[in-house]
Parts: C-alpha cells; structure tokens; sequence
C-alpha cells in the first residue's frame, strides 16, 4: 500500500512526513513559488509517476550531503524529491560552473543558491560547500560529475568525502547516498529530451548514512559500493511497480538486455572525452598567450 505526498509522490503507507523546515519552506524564490511550480510540471507536463522510498532517513534539520547517481539531465530536480517529501527541505547542488553561465539558467541556478564548480579552480567551490553543510543546509553532490552513459554506477571523485569530513570531523553531517533509475528514460546524454512523455516513471531510493573517516578513498569506496547495491534494489523495486524493462531500448543498460554501452565502453569514451576536453583547454590558453605577446 501506498500513500500520495503533495498529489504525486508515492511514499509507503507508515511514511510521516516531517513538520515543515521553517526557513526552507519559506525561501524565496526556491522555496514555494519554484517548487511548486515544479510539482506542477512534474503532473501535468511530464505525468510523471514517483515513487520515493526511504525519505524518512533525510534529517529534518541541520546539514547533509546527499550523494546522487546521474543518469539524466533533471536528476537535479529528482534528487530533490525526498529532501521536500520528508520535511519541505531544499537542497543545495554543486553543479559545474557552465550551467551557470547559460543565460537565464544561470540566474535560476543562482536564486536557488546552487553552488557553482569551475574544474579549472575547485577550491572555491568546497569551500562553500563546506560552509553551507555547517550552516545547516542539505548539498547534493553527483560523485560521478557526469553522466553515466551506461546508466551504471561509474567512477567516484573523492570530493563527498572531503567535503563532509572537513565539513565537521567529529561524524555528525551525513552522508546519504541517493539513487534514482528512470531519469535516463526522459532526458540523457545523446538523445533530445522528451517534454511530455507517455509513460514516465521514477524510483528514488534514500539509503542509510555511509561512515565518513579522515581516509577520503575508504570513505569513497564505501560510499561506491553502498550506491551500487542501492542502484540495484532501486532497479529491481522499478521493475516490481512497473514490469520488466524492455530489451534493447537505449535507456535500459547492457547489463539487463538494453543497448546502453556497458560501463567499460561508456568508461573509455568518458576518458576520450576528458582528453579532448583538455586539448581543447591547452589550445584555448595558448590561443590567449599569442593575443598576449602581439599585444
């Protein structure tokens, strides 16, 4: 049995959703005009069916990192979910600086307190984060910073890690790993979103804190293996609710009969993409150097 938050997201029949988080709640303009209006969306424009499992493990107050696998492109809408399903709490993702360089987005990204990444120059970026997390506020991190390709738990960076224990070495911010499986399904790398989908369904899982030590690549792998395995009972929870997936669809992995590459395949192109990203870079600076000397 199940019960409906907000007249869409399923949360199991003993779920009990918290009090409102007093500031969140009220937070203008991410709070109650964005997010409604998202929910809106969510109804009419994607007919999205939710459904949101472990909700109840995000704290009601003080600061987390929540620890989100990336399949597609609104995972920083779905990631949200659970935060505002268990208490009407907004969170807070790093996002790579570009996104905020897009005219329009960039300022949307900017109201909400999002928090910028330039790869060029991190620091600046977990700074923020750090001091977000002790001022009490909910972060979303993608440990993969890309997209997965092959819908499969990819590589980690240690950033998460790093991040929560500098935030507060004594263990008292969290870090929840959150896994979603249907994302891919309506907008991903390589293939035009679909505005309004027929059939759109979601899983979001929340999973219990991964201990966080001073030895980020513990920390790291732990926090790898818990996604994985939350990935998969996630995928397998899709499946009860929403029947099998079907073979050699784009969004459904190699792993389970779909044409995604698999993850060694996905991994080597991520890896040819890095290097021509730095090529590109190399080129850029020393383009910027000749301007330089003939001035």
């Amino acid at each position: 049995m199940a019960k409906i938050i907000d007249k869409l997201f399923k949360v199991p029949e003993d779920f009990q959703r918290a009090p409102a988080h007093p500031h969140d709640r009220k937070e203008f303009p991410y709070g109650r005009p964005i997010i409604g209006t998202a929910i809106r969306w969510m109804r009419f424009m994607q007919r999205l069916d939710v459904e949101v499992i472990g909700a109840e493990k995000i704290p009601e107050s003080g600061g987390a990192m929540l620890a989100v696998n990336h399949t597609g492109y609104w995972d920083f809408v779905y990631g949200s979910i659970p935060a505002w399903v268990k208490a009407k709490r907004l969170v807070r993702f790093m996002a790579k600086k570009e996104i905020f360089d897009v005219k329009g987005v960039g300022a949307l990204m900017t109201a909400m307190k999002h928090i910028p990444v330039d790869r060029a120059a991190g620091q600046a970026s977990v700074d923020e984060a750090i001091k977000r997390l002790r001022a009490g506020q909910l972060v979303g991190i993608f440990p993969e910073a890309t997209i997965s390709r092959s819908f499969e738990i990819k590589e980690f960076r240690q950033g998460a890690a790093k991040i929560v224990h500098d935030a507060d070495p004594h263990g008292s911010i969290p870090l929840i790993p959150l896994t979603i499986w249907g994302s891919q399904k309506i907008w991903t790398k390589g293939h035009k979103p679909i505005w309004r989908p027929k059939d759109a369904k979601l899983v979001i899982m929340v999973g219990d804190p991964v201990e966080v030590t001073e030895d980020a690549v513990a920390t790291t792998e732990r926090l790898h293996d818990a996604m994985v395995q939350q990935l998969e009972r996630t995928r397998e929870r899709y499946t009860q609710q929403f029947g099998p997936m079907p073979a050699g669809e784009y969004w459904v992995p190699a792993s389970m009969g779909g044409s995604a590459p698999t993850l060694e395949e996905a991994t080597a192109k991520d890896r040819q993409d890095q290097e021509a990203r730095r090529r590109k870079r190399e080129a850029e600076a020393q383009q910027r150097e000749l301007k330089r000397d003939k001035n």
